[in-house]
């Protein structure tokens, strides 16, 4: 049984990630900003036998997130997703004005974080402990289309930053990836997307399962494959 923290984990891949995993028999700890907002997640919680709880974080407020953390207890981390995201201004912004608060939002909820959330939970990882980072296409510069300014931006940079740490925290023996989680049926992907959440967190449990040491800090597809960028 491992123990595992999945942040966004309200809706979307995040949820369909906590059930897979407790589908597996592990502790989850589902990281959410509102609680009182994830029925999905509550029905899991509640029919878990106490595997699966819900706490209250936001990735967003660097400052409630190591007392956010401090609240899971004490348990050692032996995986942490870091899911939650926002899309950030989608206007075409050369066209009209540059929604900077927009862009604070994106770096605040995609960049800084996941560094800040895996900082705090830091202490209780071990030789071993996985943290997989979600990413995008559009962080790479294979891709072939503009728009999306400020979610591409940080999907880089969360790029950039975690194959720091993951150089960083090498010695350690911690894995640190990022992922493209694919196209997904999501409220940010829409409901024309090629995979359902489902889809994708099958394909991301099962590459998270198979990660080692050699794998850290590369960035990967949800289907297990690497991603150039």
């Amino acid at each position: 049984m491992a123990n595992v923290y999945i942040t966004g984990a309200g809706r979307g891949i995040g949820l369909s990630l906590a059930q897979k995993h407790a589908e597996a028999g592990d502790r989850v700890f589902a990281l959410v900003r509102d609680p009182a907002k994830s029925d999905e997640l509550s029905q899991l919680a509640g029919g878990s036998g106490g595997k699966v709880t819900i706490h209250r974080m936001d990735a967003g407020d660097m400052a409630s997130i190591p007392d956010a953390a401090a609240a899971t207890g004490n348990d050692s981390v032996d995986v942490l997703y870091n899911v939650a995201g926002n899309t950030g201004p989608t206007d075409n912004e050369l066209e009209t004005e540059i929604d900077w608060d927009g862009w604070d939002s994106a770096f605040d909820v995609m960049v800084k974080g996941p560094l800040a959330v895996l900082k705090a939970f830091l202490p209780r990882m071990h030789e071993g402990s996985k943290v997989v980072n979600f990413s995008s296409q559009l962080a790479a510069s294979t891709w072939p289309m503009g728009g999306y300014y400020a979610y591409g931006a940080a999907k880089a940079a969360l790029n950039r930053l975690m194959r720091s740490v993951a150089i960083d925290l090498k010695d350690k023996g911690i894995i640190v990836v990022t992922l493209h989680p694919g196209w997904v049926q999501t409220d940010m992907g829409g409901p024309d997307a090629e995979i359902t959440p489902e889809q994708s967190a099958s394909g991301i449990h099962a590459l998270t399962q198979k990660l080692t040491i050699g794998d850290s800090g590369d960035f990967f597809k949800w289907n297990g494959e690497h991603h150039p960028w």
